[in-house]
């Protein structure tokens, strides 16, 4: 069986999209994966030893670029897949499986697009008030199997585990002078979902202080986006190195599991770490767990939750974020010990 999976745009969902890969490897011993998905995520897929490679879209945020992805559809059209999974639920990202003529096209309808799909599935309700009856990873896991047994819905979901390379982990700690006799904690304060899921930057930054007390050192992980947030966090502070923004995503995969603990928000560093292995401390503010949980047997979920969380709002309706700022220090760093 020769598959072409569509992948979703978010590192989490990525790494989390990785379920999948090993369920159907388990399945299908001789199954071949490769993995359309943007450009950015190729590193990630290329630590995913299920996937034969990954394919740079041609497509853009908000950008259907029609002439690029009928150029690629007519070159995997070549490839001769029997089947096509389609993670994501926008019209898009359904239009290369169809151009190409794979002849089982796997998704979820909406956006108009259920003609181009061969199986076209009804999305379950996933929400009723505060009860959860679905999670992400499940979604995903049910494009492998039959529509029969999709409607079981509830799987068995392996771990994703992302592989490391030692060696790149020690070029890196050697190219930003990290220092190797001292154990190491991340905290990772960004969530590009929106200030609902990010606990303050003060009590990172407290965190970071109890931390170095107890004999660690601390990196501030994330992206060009959170370079000023872990000046916050690390500004003066000894063994406190703001890494946001100096290292690739593939980078980051081997400084995770290196660590000790990583602390982050509900996010797509919280997935990747822990598909490096890492222990997770994960703090959730206006989403839950029951929706995006670290996949992960090595995880601690710190949350306080109040009268209107879970609100999956990307900023506080009533401007208190308080399922966030009253989560204390000392609360996290015992989970720590």
């Amino acid at each position: 069986m020769k598959l072409l999976v569509v992948g979703p745009s978010w590192v989490g969902d990525m790494v989390m999209a990785q379920a999948l890969f090993i369920d159907i490897q388990k399945r299908h011993p001789d199954a071949v994966i490769d993995v359309l998905a943007p450009g950015w995520s190729l590193p990630i897929i290329a630590r995913m030893p299920q996937v034969r490679r990954g394919i740079a879209a041609p497509w853009g945020h908000g950008k259907l670029n029609l002439k690029g992805q009928w150029q690629l559809a007519r070159t995997l059209k070549k490839e001769g897949y029997d089947k096509a999974l389609v993670l994501p639920r926008s019209f898009k990202s359904a239009l290369i499986p169809f151009m190409a003529g794979i002849p089982e096209r796997v998704g979820f309808s909406g956006e108009g697009r259920s003609f181009m799909l061969s199986d076209a599935r009804k999305r379950r309700p996933t929400r009723s008030g505060n009860v959860i009856t679905d999670k992400t990873v499940w979604r995903y896991m049910a494009m492998g199997v039959s529509k029969a047994d999709y409607q079981r819905y509830q799987f068995e979901v392996p771990s994703p585990a992302l592989t490391i390379n030692k060696d790149n982990l020690k070029a890196v700690m050697a190219k930003l002078a990290l220092p190797l006799d001292k154990p190491a904690i991340a905290l990772c304060p960004g969530a590009e979902y929106g200030p609902s899921k990010q606990w303050p930057l003060e009590s990172h930054r407290a965190l970071a202080a109890r931390l170095v007390a107890k004999g660690y050192q601390v990196w501030v992980m994330g992206g060009p986006k959170d370079v000023d947030a872990g000046q916050v966090i690390s500004d003066g502070q000894a063994f406190v190195f703001n890494l946001c923004g100096k290292t690739r995503l593939e980078d980051t995969v081997d400084l995770f599991a290196h660590c000790q603990q990583v602390v982050s928000h509900d996010s797509g560093l919280m997935h990747v770490a822990a598909a490096a292995g890492a222990p997770v401390v994960a703090i959730y503010g206006s989403t839950s767990p029951d929706f995006t949980p670290p996949l992960t047997g090595k995880a601690t979920i710190v949350r306080h939750p109040i009268e209107c969380s879970p609100c999956f709002e990307r900023t506080c309706r009533f401007g208190h974020y308080r399922c966030l700022t009253e989560i204390g220090v000392e609360q996290v760093l015992e989970t720590l010990a």
